[in-house]
């Protein structure tokens, strides 16, 4: 009985994060709209006030759920914590002093390594076990995402180190994100894997601050109208939502599954673009698409879940 309980807590976790693959593709098309209006850092600002706002409103309508979260390893708040509000910034900053959309673009490559970091770190953070089609799977997958993201536009190596020499403090801090985050949705497992409750209520308020102060710092558009506001909300909440699910998924989920999975997220991200931006795909998506799934495909067979460990911590999380 108890085993299945796991095994549902488990399964249900890992759900959670693929549909947290999907909401933060949907939106996308949504920041991006937002990001012009406002500029990336003040657009960033703006939604994580919100979810900020709907994580304390949480922690304070819930004190025994406030008082769980305190209790979580030291490591794990503070760590995962830094992580968190690391790539935040990061990401945001890098695309903030990306001088162009072609820089935008290569930037946002850069960035979409952290599935192929995530896996890979799995390997040796969560000791889990790889075996060499792990190689191919990756390249195959990261061809399809360059082909999704870039769908004809003009990138190539020449391009990209140019870029680079022009302004390498946007071309690092992209790279210093993916790996960022992908040390955070595996330290996640290792430090508080199991346990009922996550530090993203306490992470988003943080986050939201350190945000809000950057802004001040900086000259952007901020072009403020009922359409950016009703933007905020949505991606606000959205962001709230999504973050929750990414976390207790990689806490009491199926690391590998959800991570090869999050191979998709440029795909989804490009389709719901197109449909929310009224642009039709070439071939070159589908091409991409195909190659895409096919790679995510091998990396997720060639890493095998630790399911002993994964184990050992659910039935520790049970006299949590």
């Amino acid at each position: 009985m108890g085993q299945d309980i796991k095994t549902e807590y488990s399964t249900l976790a890992t759900v959670g994060g693929l549909f947290a693959i999907i909401l933060w593709s949907t939106t996308v098309a949504v920041a991006r709209s937002l990001s012009e209006q406002l500029g990336p850092v003040t657009a960033a600002a703006a939604v994580y006030s919100v979810s900020g706002m709907v994580a304390v409103i949480q922690l304070l309508g819930n004190s025994q759920r406030t008082r769980r979260i305190l209790r979580l390893p030291g490591r794990y708040l503070m760590g995962c914590g830094l992580l968190f509000l690391g790539y935040m910034l990061m990401i945001y900053l890098a695309i903030g002093w990306a001088q162009d959309r072609q820089q935008v673009l290569e930037v946002g490559l850069l960035n979409y390594l952290w599935p192929t970091l995530t896996l890979v770190l799995s390997v040796v953070i969560l000791k889990n076990k790889a075996n060499w089609i792990l190689l191919p799977g990756t390249l195959l997958a990261l061809t399809g995402v360059f082909l999704v993201v870039t769908q004809g536009k003009n990138i190539s190596w020449q391009s990209l180190t140019g870029n680079y020499v022009n302004n390498p403090g946007s071309y690092w801090l992209a790279l210093a994100a993916a790996v960022s985050w992908a040390m955070y949705s595996n330290l996640i497992n290792k430090w508080a894997g199991g346990r009922k409750e996550g530090g993203v209520t306490l992470f988003l308020p943080v986050t939201s601050i350190v945000l809000i102060i950057l802004c001040c710092f900086l000259d952007e558009p901020r072009q403020w109208s009922g359409r950016t506001w009703v933007e905020s909300l949505f991606l606000g909440i959205a962001t709230y939502i999504g973050y929750m699910l990414w976390d207790n998924s990689m806490r009491r989920g199926n690391v590998v599954l959800v991570a090869a999975s999050s191979y998709l997220t440029p795909l989804f991200s490009t389709i719901a673009s197109c449909l929310y931006l009224a642009v039709v795909p070439g071939a070159r998506l589908w091409i991409g698409c195909s190659i895409l799934i096919f790679g995510s495909i091998i990396s997720w067979k060639s890493v095998t879940h630790n399911s002993t460990r994964a184990t050992s911590q659910a039935s520790a999380s049970l006299c949590r």
